[in-house]
């Protein structure tokens, strides 16, 4: 009886270990929690025993091989231990090297905690299967790992919100498998690489709020899946590459607070994009007469350029434009009567140099 009662206990010790995570795995764990202090929430106080792969808040694991393949921290979220703490969540310590021990990785998740700092460690690079990398919402600086383009299976690449510096890293162009890319609001200087339109699967490229100069690549245009451009709030200057109003899918054009110069392309205003913001610009030029069904705008802002001429007619032809700022331009002459114009304000035309008619003075 004895006998079999200690082969029962090895054979349950035996099977508790083979589901359990690897020790390796919950070691790199343990190091990666010693260099982060959570103090209101308690995220860290289910991180306790041997089994990282069960119960450990924000942890897990391939269910076959019980290796460590997701870690989702959020700072901000409708979980339970948020609503009952009656607070969003504060984070001070730094991303630990240790993580890039866990080389089964697919998704690191560790967002708006606000006080997290020290750099991305450079590691990151290494983890193969690494498919999202969310950081975004922190106080993190440094660079963009240079081997970043290391990741092939990277679909999700987040660091927005935080005070990264230094360029993008050349290398990001090898990231065929990405489709969301999100660096806004970091100090990130340099130009865009100018093969940026290998990125084939992106679709979406926000880059707002950064130091970012040179010319917008006319590679982009090549990326067929491209819906959301942002660069807004940079420094880019030159020309609108043409090729931009030809994209199938592109809905959102954000290039608003660049020193861009040159002409408005006809393209744009005969496209898919709805939303096509490009104030606070150096544009010149007429606005080409061009408008038609195809058009179709949530909102146009053209404001703040060095636009001239007459608002042309053919805006009338446009199927639908919500929301229309020209203001702060050279433009002159009578505004156009109808749609869109009968539903806009003054504001929309103001600090021109001689428009006339409804909603301003009578001409």
């Amino acid at each position: 009886m004895g006998t079999f009662l200690s082969i029962t206990f090895i054979l349950l010790a035996l099977t508790s270990a083979a589901n359990s995570c690897l020790p390796s795995d919950r070691a790199a764990l343990m190091a990666f929690k010693a260099a982060l202090h959570e103090p209101y929430l308690g995220i860290f106080n289910s991180w306790a025993g041997q089994d990282c792969c069960h119960n450990w808040y924000g942890v897990s694991c391939d269910p076959m091989t019980k290796r460590v393949a997701d870690i989702n921290l959020r700072g901000e979220s409708e979980d339970p231990i948020f609503e009952k703490a009656h607070r969003t969540g504060f984070m001070t310590g730094s991303i630990s090297p240790a993580i890039c021990r866990l080389n089964r990785l697919s998704s690191l998740t560790i967002a708006d905690w606000k006080g997290i700092s020290g750099i991305i460690p450079p590691c990151i690079a290494n983890l193969p299967f690494l498919r999202i990398l969310d950081l975004i919402g922190n106080n993190i600086s440094g660079e963009i790992p240079t081997d970043i383009g290391r990741l092939s299976r990277l679909t999700v690449f987040n660091v927005a919100d935080n005070r990264l510096t230094g360029t993008i890293p050349r290398s990001i162009t090898n990231l065929s498998s990405l489709m969301h890319l999100d660096l806004r609001s970091n100090q990130i200087s340099g130009t865009l690489p100018t093969n940026f339109g290998k990125l084939r699967m992106l679709s979406r490229v926000l880059l707002s709020r950064n130091r970012l100069t040179g010319s917008i690549p006319f590679s982009i245009s090549y990326i067929y899946r491209l819906s959301d451009l942002d660069l807004s709030f940079n420094q880019f200057s030159g020309p609108i590459p043409e090729g931009l109003g030809k994209m199938a899918v592109l809905a959102t054009l954000n290039l608003d607070g660049n020193r861009i110069s040159g002409k408005l392309p006809t393209t744009l205003l005969n496209s898919a994009i709805s939303i096509l913001n490009l104030s606070r610009n150096a544009i010149d030029g007429y606005i080409p007469d061009v408008f038609g069904p195809r058009s179709y705008f949530t909102a146009i802002d053209l404001s703040y350029n060095l636009l001239r001429g007459p608002i042309p007619k053919s805006i009338t032809a446009a199927t639908y434009i919500g929301h229309l700022d020209l203001s702060h331009n050279h433009l002159c002459g009578p505004i156009p009567e109808g749609s869109p114009f009968d539903h806009l304000e003054a504001s929309s035309f103001v600090f021109n140099d001689c428009l006339c008619g409804k909603p301003l003075r009578p001409c």
